[in-house]
């Protein structure tokens, strides 16, 4: 499984019109377009899993710099997610006082 990353992408570009790019590389799983939790507005990058190493690695190669809506995609592998603390922050929210 090939988890990449698709950067600078337009605000009009859909799931379908993503998937329409890698498809000719090989097999698609899920392409999600990440928007703003407060907004739902589409926040210009996504991600898209490959089955198949080669094939993602493949259309890595093939779709990164091309265009989507007038804009020149980043497309790259993945990072792993980082990871986050549970601490700190909030001023005490959430916290039971005793």
């Amino acid at each position: 499984m090939k988890n990449i990353y698709v950067g600078n992408l337009s605000f009009e570009a859909t799931e379908e019109s993503v998937r329409g790019l890698f498809e000719a590389y090989g097999t698609v799983g899920r392409v999600n377009i990440v928007t703003d939790r407060d907004t739902g507005q589409p926040r210009g990058f996504g991600f898209v899993e490959m089955a198949n190493d080669g094939e993602g690695e493949k259309a890595i190669a093939a779709v990164n710099g091309t265009e989507l809506g007038g804009r020149a995609l980043n497309v790259n592998e993945a990072r792993p997610k980082a990871e986050r603390s549970g601490g700190g922050g909030g001023g005490g929210f959430g916290r039971k006082r005793w």
